[in-house]
């Protein structure tokens, strides 16, 4: 098992859009749109973690540009959630898989969609009515805007 101290996933950016994976849990059958990301293996550096789990569950190779968030996890199942900047490199995003067996048995990579930033009307209803989700992509964008 990974460690759960720090989910850390990536902020995958291309042309003002972002990318997420819908998890479909396969006992509720409820489904939900997050940031790629997980646990850290040992050994492994936190740039490591990040591209491998990025590669894993989206099938794209990235460079990482820099942190972008570093806070709670509102969901409780991690202490921290810290999030990194990062641009596709090679490869076409697609439906990856979960690697570990146990988390494979609660749920799967359902979809995977690139969301335009500038647009959040064309974001889907399931999305906005996710406050996880929703509110860390808010934080993502007030965040990105900071920089300019």
């Amino acid at each position: 098992m990974k460690n759960r101290e720090i989910r850390y996933q990536g902020a995958i950016f291309r042309n003002n859009q972002i990318l997420l994976i819908k998890h479909r849990e396969h006992e509720s059958g409820r489904s939900y749109w997050i940031l790629p990301g997980g646990g850290i293996e040992p050994g492994e550096t936190e740039e490591d973690c990040v591209r491998r789990e990025l590669k894993e569950e989206t099938n794209l190779e990235v460079r990482i540009i820099s942190l972008l968030l570093d806070e709670p996890d509102p969901t409780s199942f991690y202490r921290l959630w810290k999030t990194y900047l990062c641009e596709p490199t090679v490869g076409e995003a697609s439906p990856g898989y979960e690697p570990e067996p146990e988390a494979a048995s609660q749920y799967s990579i359902a979809e995977i969609k690139w969301f335009d930033l500038h647009d959040e009307l064309e974001w889907p209803s399931d999305l906005v009515a996710n406050s996880y989700t929703y509110g860390h992509l808010k934080r993502i964008i007030e965040k990105l805007n900071s920089f300019s």
